[in-house]
């Protein structure tokens, strides 16, 4: 079974755009939570995130990964990979 991965965004924002670009290239399925305006699922991203507001959000497992930085830290270390792996 392949890692439950989650990323909350905004359709604009190029970060979101950028960790949904590095997710596709490993060929990673993931939920994507489409935020734009929505006031009460950015509370619900939030509280999940340790009171993050920004996004993208990013969820590995019900694990909070963080934004666009991490996940892009993540993969350069190596690191990213094996939590993408399956459960």
């Amino acid at each position: 079974m392949a890692a439950n991965v989650e990323i909350y965004t905004w359709s604009t924002c190029p970060f979101c755009i950028r960790a949904k670009a590095l997710l596709d290239r490993k060929g990673v399925e993931y939920t994507e939570h489409c935020i734009d305006g929505d006031e009460a699922a950015r509370s619900k991203m939030s509280q999940r995130a340790n009171g993050r507001r920004s996004v993208p959000q990013i969820f590995i497992n019900d694990h909070h990964i963080g934004g666009c930085d991490d996940i892009t830290a993540l993969n350069a270390q190596g690191k990213l990979d094996p939590l993408l792996q399956t459960s």
